[in-house]
């Protein structure tokens, strides 16, 4: 038997291990339901983005925006001075405003119109006195009338001329039946008129009408079009342009800025490939200033190769979103310099607010991003005759530039505060990684804060692909890259598209040499 004291000294001992075992289990189970707490969150939030972006408005405006202000100062840089400063009553002086007026806009004076006069009868123009009432003035009201779809066949008569005497004997130098030559079409020995493939395709790259849907509309009117048919004239006409294609390829390198964006297209009937895997379309956005060129191209995948292969050769700015592809892509490039986009880094601090709304953190980043936008857009209104020059370029840094500095101090500090799993954790994380290339476009007169014109430039053929779905092939999709290439080109540089596919089809068959096909390019072709 030991004795007692040392009975009590080694059981204390024991009860002492015994208790840190159970203090660094308690610790353990305390960090775990932390972890799980946050991985809780974080899960959470995605789903409730993934419901918000499934069934609310897309619109990135916040309602609160006009009142709360925009917070500067580093004693108004924490959330919880934000929350009391929201919470502080204050009274706001309301501006005056113009009430718009009540009333159908008036129709365009340039369209066609038709006058028709609803008189009374002659009788009724004798007053009872026996004098002729005389024309004080008139009523009028105009109503819209709409011609559904017409169609018509152009029949071409091409006589034929012989000799009967000799039966051509005597002229050897030439055939003894002459005839008219067959005018060039660009699809020859068939239907196709310039009006019915400027028609078939602006109604399917501008308007998202599959050719299944064109089918039964040409059906309704008497014409037995086929959907294989109008496939195959979208191929025809684009091996045709391949001169064309290539200068505006040219002109995309040929200015200081490219904008660059991806999306997704669902190709079949590849080889080797499933029909359910995902293909991308490409797009680029380049050239001079007032010739403006949308390149689209197809590639398989989303590997950054492709992109390297299409700038190989360009010097100047590449704008993108945050796609590591483009990273990889310019990596080995020095004459290329990678600029970021703050509308990407806005739109995750919006979807961050718009799920957590307990926390005004996120409105803050928005509202620092806004006020970069601000600043922008007033100096391109002073700037609007000489915004190209290098005094707008040093102008706009000496504004902004002390917006980022204040905005760069308010991340770093938000960025040990936050959770990193959480949006807004990952907005905020987004804003440091790409820093240097979302500030990058100060340094051109060339380049905006974001890369918006390029994405809303991709945004018709997402429109178009939600109906037609998928491609029917890799050609197809080539072929479609060179349809919406035109339709966007054109519009980019204020052409009505119908029209000017209209000319170019009915120009592109007579061009020869290079000098033909560079009249055919959307700011030459109505001009040459």
């Amino acid at each position: 038997m030991f004795p007692v004291a040392l009975q009590h000294k080694t059981i204390d001992k024991e009860v002492r291990k015994y208790i840190t075992e159970l203090e660094t289990r308690n610790l353990a189970l305390k960090n775990n339901v932390v972890e799980y707490q946050n991985k809780y969150l974080a899960i959470k939030e995605q789903y409730d983005l993934l419901v918000y972006k499934k069934f609310c408005r897309s619109s990135e405006q916040l309602i609160a925006d006009d009142i709360q202000p925009l917070l500067f100062t580093q004693e108004a840089e924490t959330v919880e001075a934000a929350e009391e400063e929201s919470e502080t009553e204050e009274l706001s002086e309301v501006k005056a405003h113009s009430r718009k007026k009540v009333g159908r806009k008036p129709l365009d004076p340039n369209l066609q119109r038709r006058e028709v006069i609803i008189d009374i009868p002659q009788s009724e123009k004798i007053c009872a006195c026996g004098a002729e009432m005389a024309r004080i003035g008139e009523e009028t009201n105009e109503k819209l009338h709409i011609i559904p779809m017409q169609i018509f066949v152009e029949k071409t008569v091409r006589p034929k001329y012989a000799c009967r005497s000799c039966e051509g004997v005597e002229d050897d130098a030439k055939p003894a039946v002459r005839i008219a030559p067959v005018p060039k079409s660009i699809i020859p020995k068939g239907i196709v008129s310039p009006s019915l493939l400027s028609t078939v395709i602006t109604y399917k790259f501008e308007r998202h009408l599959p050719y299944y849907r064109q089918e039964q509309i040409y059906g309704q009117i008497g014409a037995d079009i086929s959907r294989q048919d109008m496939s195959n004239w979208q191929r025809q006409a684009y091996e045709k342009l391949t001169p064309l294609f290539d200068l505006l390829k040219e002109t995309v390198k040929s200015g200081t800025v490219i904008q660059m964006d991806e999306t997704t297209v669902q190709v079949i009937g590849e080889e080797n490939r499933a029909d359910t895997q995902k293909s991308y379309m490409w797009l680029a956005r380049g050239g001079p200033d007032d010739k403006k060129v949308i390149w689209y191209e197809y590639h398989p995948t989303r590997a950054a190769y492709h992109a390297k292969e299409f700038l190989g050769g360009y010097c100047g700015y590449l704008q993108t979103d945050g796609y590591i592809g483009y990273d990889k892509a310019v990596k080995d490039m020095p004459d290329i310099i990678h600029v970021g986009c703050f509308a990407h880094a806005r739109r995750k601090f919006f979807e961050a607010g718009k799920i957590n709304k307990q926390s005004l953190s996120a409105q803050e980043g928005i509202k620092y991003i806004r006020k970069l936008y601000d600043i922008e857009d007033a100096l391109r209104r002073c700037f609007e005759k000489d915004k190209d020059s290098e005094n707008f370029v040093r102008k706009r840094k000496a504004e902004t530039e002390p917006v980022l500095k204040q905005f760069k101090a308010w991340l770093d500090k938000r960025n040990d505060e936050v959770l990193p799993t959480s949006l807004l954790g990952k907005a905020i994380y987004y804003s440091l990684s790409h820093w240097g290339k979302m500030t990058a476009y100060l340094e051109s007169p060339h380049l905006t804060p974001d890369n918006n014109a390029c994405e809303n430039s991709i945004r018709p053929f997402v429109l178009g692909r939600k109906n037609w779905l998928f491609c029917q092939s890799q050609g197809g999709a080539e072929s479609s890259c060179g349809m919406y290439t035109l339709i966007e080109t054109a519009k980019q540089n204020g052409l009505v598209a119908f029209d000017y596919l209209m000319a170019l089809f009915e120009k592109a068959p007579l061009a020869k040499t290079a000098d033909d096909w560079k009249k055919l390019l959307p700011w030459h072709i109505f001009t040459a």
